[in-house]
């Protein structure tokens, strides 16, 4: 290895591209043999870590605090003045081991990536690029940024979820009109900032010589085992296989809530009039209780929660002037996964703890594989490894295996989990359709109302059973409030059929929970090693886009619920 690259972050963090570029210069010069490509695999990786780091580290910063101009400046200097000729760089480097012809060994995937990769490169979409993560700084900080009033405090949109739990209908509907109100007065300025996303990916398709901006992202995104044409046969098979499902859940919300129709406050609150699930009182309680399941579902798993703990890796409260949503990022140079999450009290808190726990301990197995190139893996298997977390850990829930809640509210807990997983998909679909319009369409979708438009049409494609009456401006604005489909687009998709994956693990858990988990661990530690299908494979499930694999794992959870509100679970 380089014997003068940083080795702690503090150095890391000072570092130019003036220091960067050495580094670079001495791979791109090397004599590539059979013989020596280890050695140039395990420098670059070990310049890739550093430099992946690093990014992962500022990110990190802007995403804690929306508000930080300093924090903002330093990710600005980064995509400035490193990314770009780090990106040049690595081109320089992809070309010389494709151009070598050698083949290192358990390096098939990660060199059809590689090819992909340098195929899709252009030198004049670099400053396109580096442009694209500063308009997704401006989204966070617009989102990051929206506060209300209520009942005499300032509290974030985000701190209002705990109301919508609330017993008392009026109340719940007063929050969420009033958080409504707060995102809707940012229309004109997420408008305006979408133009400018449109612009650029245009412009990003058209300099890589692709059709749309659809086929170049296709290509970015490494999809090497599906097309478009399967996604919309996913939307088709949901339509058919889940849809009629979600409608029977939310036939039966409103019917035990007692209500003449079902409204978007009346999704929470618990239909029988019991309080919110509250695994923990503040996030200092959370790390234990997370580690208390995951030491039940594996004692490595478990090891790996109190590293991130002991080591202040896990970042989970709500607070002003902090970004969205919830993420794990890696920190592949101290070998470390970060967890970034907006926790508020509420059991979808501990929900989030375990699925970006799924994430964190993949990182923790794939870090064995000997190059950075190989861990490398599409997030449609990186999100079973997180989803498939939530439905592994859920029977330590209860107090018969020692969890946090009685086994009354386990199985509670266990129902509302499930319900989501059904009522996710349909949403999924919209998001996901809704996307593919945007990049077939992109002149039509250049005008905000006409997205607004198709948002609608999508969502009464696949939403249906919830009242939305008098606030069709809310519905068709839905777009605007999912992060995903302004600063990572197409990335959506995975999680419908990572559930999907997830599930079939699910269904052999409920055979064999030790043998699903060891399955589990193995696909992991696979890191980017074999194909998307391969890697479902080895987890215990299939890659599927049909309405019977759906058909089958709606069917199941439909039973399951059944069982766990009859007292079987």
């Amino acid at each position: 290895m380089f014997p003068s690259l940083p080795q702690n972050p503090t150095s890391l963090m000072q570092w130019s591209w003036t220091d960067v570029e050495p580094y670079f210069k001495d791979l791109a010069e090397r004599a590539l043999t059979a013989k020596g490509v280890a050695d140039w695999l395990a420098d670059w990786t070990a310049l890739d870590e550093r430099l992946s780091e690093m990014y992962s580290r500022l990110n990190v910063a802007t995403s804690q605090n929306v508000a930080d101009k300093e924090a903002e400046a330093r990710l600005h200097a980064f995509l400035d003045q490193i990314y770009p000729q780090a990106e040049a760089a690595e081109q320089k480097l992809r070309e010389k081991l494709l151009a070598s012809g050698l083949t290192p060994k358990n390096f098939d995937v990660p060199l059809k990536k590689m090819r992909a990769a340098a195929d899709l490169f252009r030198e004049a979409n670099l400053p396109l690029l580096t442009q694209e993560q500063k308009y997704a700084i401006e989204y966070d900080k617009i989102i990051g940024a929206q506060t209300i009033q209520w009942e005499g405090q300032e509290v974030t949109v985000t701190q209002l979820r705990p109301v919508y739990q609330d017993t008392d209908r009026g109340r719940r509907e007063r929050a969420w009109r009033a958080a409504m109100q707060r995102q809707l007065a940012d229309r004109s300025a997420i408008n305006e900032l979408w133009g400018k996303f449109l612009e650029l990916r245009k412009t990003l398709a058209v300099n890589a010589d692709k059709p749309d901006y659809r086929e170049y992202r296709w290509q970015e995104l490494l999809r090497f085992d599906y097309a478009p044409a399967d996604c919309a046969r996913f939307h088709d098979a949901i339509e058919r296989a889940v849809v009629p499902a979600a409608k029977r859940l939310y036939a039966k919300r409103r019917q035990r809530l007692g209500v003449e129709t079902l409204r978007p406050w009346d999704l929470h609150v618990d239909p029988f009039g019991r309080p919110p699930l509250k695994p923990f009182a503040d996030e200092t309680q959370i790390k234990p209780i997370a580690a208390s399941i995951f030491h039940r579902v594996d004692p490595q798993l478990g090891g790996y929660f109190d590293i991130m703990a002991r080591e202040s890796l896990l970042d989970l409260d709500n607070r002003k002037n902090k970004a969205p949503g919830g993420y794990c990022t890696s920190f592949p140079m101290s070998r470390r996964p970060f967890i970034f999450m907006n926790a508020v009290g509420l059991h979808d808190d501990l929900q989030t703890v375990l699925h970006e726990s799924g994430h964190a301990f993949h990182n923790f197995e794939r870090y064995a594989l000997p190059y950075s190139h190989q861990r490398q893996v599409g997030m449609e298997f990186a999100e079973v490894a997180s989803m498939s977390m939530e439905l592994l850990a859920a029977p330590y829930l209860g107090a018969k295996h020692g969890g946090v809640y009685s086994d009354a509210d386990a199985a509670r807990a266990r129902v509302e989990h499930l319900e989501s997983n059904i009522l996710f998909w349909p949403y999924m679909a919209v998001v996901d359709a809704f996307q593919h319009w945007v990049y077939e369409n992109p002149n039509d979708a250049a005008d905000p109302s006409k997205c607004d438009t198709q948002w609608a049409a999508q969502w009464q494609r696949f939403m249906g059973g919830v009242d939305w009456s008098g606030l069709e401006q809310e519905m068709q604005t839905g777009w605007h409030r999912k992060l995903h489909i302004h600063q990572l687009p197409f990335y959506y998709i995975e999680y419908g059929l990572a559930q999907l994956g997830a599930m079939q693990i699910w269904r052999n858990a409920l055979r064999d929970q030790a043998g699903a988990v060891a399955s589990y661990r193995r696909a992991l530690a696979l890191g980017g090693t074999l194909s998307l299908p391969e890697l479902f494979a080895a987890a215990g499930a299939k890659l599927a886009f049909d309405a019977d694999t759906l058909g089958a794992a709606v069917e199941l959870a439909e039973k399951t619920i059944a069982e766990l509100e009859r007292g079987g679970g």
